[in-house]
């Protein structure tokens, strides 16, 4: 039988077969693809990366709002600059607690009510953003600079607590979305709310890997940076409660079961050791109470705190502005308020028993479960319960889960879209307003 030479077809196929495999393909991962690099990072890289694109997108939001900033109480002359604009409504509180400190004497209206004052904010964010201004960085850009810090540090811990609990493309994409979530930009305002994300993150991953004692460090920067307390002191006394009842599958040891006890414990007395401060300065055992209830008093008026009425008040509130025009009888409109709350708070516990949100594990979800009473006793619904709703961002580690591109790509561009409808309504000064964040 004849020999078939390199010049018969079996050859041509051949060849071209070695011409391509010497080729590269445009298509196949090389260890210089975007992704390949991506994926080598480390973690810890990634996660900057993510931080810093989703603040420069932020940004880039902030300069076209500010540019259409019209003249107002804040900056004066409109079209602020970029960290004049980052540093609205609250945060010259913060400004004014840095170089004045807390009123003595409660400032009241006319009628004898206490008004709006710095005892509503907490002292440790502003005294760290003193400190950087004193290096000689004006406080528009210390402020940023710090919440920048805080957020990243944030978002640090935030991905190794969901690395906790999910695969680690979904604790990264967690990331991303906590990253760009719709009051995400909160964390390039002169707010506390970054350095309240932080430690946040911070006790939720020592609870989780039952390093209790850290706590309290932890504990006692976070009562004195943002509210919230009493919610983990709440989320730690179920913790206790959920390991003595599985003690059999899950040892706790004597040991252990004091020390959270103990941490519990501690987490009620700084929980309510600010209210308790405001009285000695003030001498008013009311005087935080009041002063936060000052904020609500142009929707309801003046009144006292009365644990879980204040989302009922708010509902008939809004009920009414959005519906009263239609006639509806009033009694009916305090009703369909109620049903409302109620459809709201059963449709929060519910979603906490979903697959997704039970991947997060049992601290993280007594956590949200904690928050979420923890908000409906003593908070009152308006524009700012978007920010207040914040510190759940826990939550976006369910929205993770799925793995699908098109799914990922959506959720981050509406997440996106969000910010916008949150910066139009809440951030932008619009003469008069009424929404503030």
């Amino acid at each position: 039988m004849a020999h078939r030479g390199l010049s018969g077809s079996d050859g041509m196929t051949e060849a071209a077969g070695t011409r391509a495999a010497r080729e590269p393909d445009p298509f196949r991962a090389t260890r210089w693809s975007p992704r390949v690099r991506w994926r080598v990072l480390p973690w810890w890289a990634r996660v900057i990366l993510i931080f810093a694109g989703a603040r420069a997108i932020t940004t880039v939001f902030l300069l076209v709002f500010a540019a259409g900033q019209a003249p107002n109480a804040w900056t004066g002359d409109g079209r602020p600059g970029l960290f004049e604009f980052s540093n609205l409504w609250d945060a010259r509180w913060y400004q004014s607690i840095a170089g004045n400190g807390y009123p003595a004497d409660l400032p009241r209206n006319d009628q004898g009510h206490v008004t709006e004052n710095a005892w509503a904010f907490l002292p440790v964010y502003p005294a760290i953003v003193r400190v950087v201004s004193a290096l000689g960085i004006p406080w528009d850009i210390a402020s940023v600079l710090v919440s920048l810090a805080a957020g990243l540090g944030a978002a640090l811990v935030f991905h190794r607590l969901m690395s906790k609990f999910l695969a680690p493309d979904r604790a990264m994409f967690a990331v991303v979305l906590f990253c760009v979530a719709p009051v995400s930009p909160i964390m390039q305002f002169g707010y506390a709310e970054s350095l309240g994300f932080l430690w946040i993150a911070l006790a939720l991953l020592l609870l989780v890997d039952r390093r209790y004692g850290w706590l309290v460090p932890v504990m006692l920067a976070w009562a004195f940076t943002r509210p919230g307390m009493l919610a983990f002191a709440l989320a730690l006394g179920l913790h206790w409660l959920v390991r003595f009842l599985r003690r059999k599958r899950e040892p706790f040891a004597a040991a252990d079961r004091w020390l959270v006890a103990g941490v519990t414990a501690f987490a009620v007395v700084v929980g309510f050791a600010w209210p308790a401060i405001a009285w000695y300065f003030t001498g008013e055992s009311g005087a935080y109470t009041e002063t936060e209830l000052a904020w609500r008093s142009s929707y309801v008026g003046y009144g006292e705190l009365l644990p879980f009425t204040p989302w009922f008040q708010g509902a008939r509130w809004w009920f009414t502005v959005w519906f009263g025009g239609a006639g509806l009888d009033a009694q009916l409109l305090a009703g369909l308020a109620s049903v409302a709350v109620g459809l709201v708070a059963l449709g929060f516990g519910a979603a906490l028993f979903l697959p997704a949100v039970r991947r997060l594990g049992t601290d993280i979800r007594l956590w949200l479960a904690s928050y979420g009473l923890y908000l409906l006793a003593v908070f009152f619904p308006q524009s700012s319960t978007f920010r207040l709703l914040a510190p759940l961002f826990p939550l976006v580690g369910a929205l993770a889960v799925p793995r699908a591109r098109w799914y990922r790509w959506s959720i981050a561009t509406v997440f996106l879209l969000l910010q916008i409808w949150w910066l139009q309504i809440a951030w932008v000064i619009d003469g008069a307003d009424w929404t503030p964040p």
